[in-house]
């Protein structure tokens, strides 16, 4: 894989490496990866019977104090699935995930690995916003997990990255801890299928401890190391 430097008259690029105290970037070499029609309509079919599942729920005091449901944003085709903790007030608001500031900054950590985020596809644990940006508990992250299993299912990403703690818990349990296990490659099964997965921070934890970014740098050129590994097209 090769890299470049900076390019010091791009403005869009300086602010990403003063980001994650950086002076390089990756260059993209794609290999298509491409997704049928019918296979498209498919998985459209099963995202929309997934949303009415999501919609339909009740007794659920996540539901009661949402504005709407938060499903998700991004291209279904992607062979890249990014999985957040739940929407914030922004996201309550818009109705898609990571809109707020931890979206403006997730952006810019795709960027800095040559990944726009229309082509990645994104969603949270929990579909409705926890009352006052709580974390979800662990009875409605076990409850929203069932949802999050078939969501995955229907993507089929190559590579799944689970941001924060509240990703890792759902899918992985409460006997891991994010700090020791982010930027390691698991595999993840759900319904028989492997899933390549890598855990790391969540980027509104990024901006509670900035300190943390050089972790999550290392972590994304992981990633983009194994994307190019896999001549995957992002």
């Amino acid at each position: 894989m090769e890299i470049e430097h900076k390019n010091q008259n791009n403005n869009n690029f300086e602010e990403i490496m003063d980001l994650f105290e950086i002076d390089y970037i990756y260059e993209n070499k794609p290999i298509k990866r491409t997704l049928d029609k019918s296979n498209l309509e498919n998985k459209q079919f099963l995202l929309e019977s997934l949303k009415k599942k999501i919609l339909n729920i009740s007794d659920c005091e996540l539901k009661k104090n949402s504005n709407q449901m938060v499903f998700s944003d991004g291209d279904a085709g992607s062979p890249v699935m990014i999985i957040g903790e739940g929407p914030g007030q922004k996201e309550d608001e818009m109705g898609k995930p990571f809109v707020g500031d931890a979206g403006i900054l997730l952006n810019r950590m795709l960027e800095a690995i040559n990944i726009k985020r229309p082509k990645v596809y994104i969603t949270n644990v929990v579909n409705y916003r926890p009352p006052g940006n709580r974390r979800p508990e662990t009875s409605e992250i076990n409850r929203y997990s069932v949802f999050l299993r078939e969501h995955i299912n229907i993507i089929d990403p190559t590579i799944l990255i689970l941001m924060g703690g509240t990703a890792m818990e759902a899918l992985f349990g409460q006997t891991l801890k994010i700090s020791k296990e982010r930027g390691k490659w698991k595999e993840l099964i759900v319904n028989q299928k492997t899933y390549l997965t890598i855990l790391t921070f969540h980027p509104a934890y990024l901006l509670r401890q900035p300190d943390q970014k050089k972790f999550s740098w290392t972590d994304l050129k992981i990633i983009r190391k194994k994307i190019d590994e896999l001549k995957i097209t992002i």
